[in-house]
């Protein structure tokens, strides 16, 4: 029975903590040095639906973003939900942006999200930017601190990229069995 009162504390905690609120959308003028860089960015072209992923991955990345943002690296979402059909553009395209095709990304099941600084209410995603790469370096610091692979350590660097830890198969049995 103490077990039990225990685990039952746990799951009140639990329910009682706060749920983390996405920040309202940037104006579409905070994006447009990050559009020229990397037009793949786009607002018709980048789902930035924080609705469209997973909740609960939603509230692990709101958390890093808080913790970013107590570090002074203010983050917005670039990219959270990504179609089949959009994966395989950026993965056969001339600039190549990710190597995994439609289907084989948790962009596609709300599982993963690309991130970037904010500095003077403009999107810095430059890696040439030596602030951009310290504001990178501490999402990697956080999102591995809160359980989650980063990109900036994969042999393909994807330094705004986190994602759920775990291969995709796993984690989508898992979800299946819920």
């Amino acid at each position: 029975m103490p077990g039990e009162y225990a685990h039952g504390s746990q799951i009140r905690q639990a329910l009682l903590e706060e749920k983390l609120v996405p920040p309202p959308p940037l104006p579409p003028s905070a994006f447009v040095d990050a559009v020229a860089e990397k037009p793949q960015l786009a607002l018709d072209k980048a789902d930035r639906d924080w609705s469209r992923m997973d909740p609960v991955f939603v509230q692990d990345v709101l958390r890093v973003m808080e913790r970013m943002k107590a570090r002074g690296f203010p983050m917005v979402l670039l990219e959270g939900y990504r179609s089949a059909e959009r994966q395989n553009k950026l993965a056969g395209g001339s600039v190549k942006v990710t190597q995994a095709k439609g289907g084989e990304s948790k962009h596609q099941y709300g599982l993963a999200a690309d991130l970037a600084p904010v500095r003077n209410g403009k999107v810095v995603i430059s890696e040439r930017d030596p602030w951009a790469m310290q504001a990178y370096n501490a999402l990697g610091e956080e999102a591995q601190a809160a359980g989650l692979t980063w990109g900036g350590v994969w042999s393909f660097r994807d330094y705004g990229h986190i994602e759920r830890a775990g291969s995709l198969r796993a984690l989508l049995a898992q979800r299946n069995k819920k």
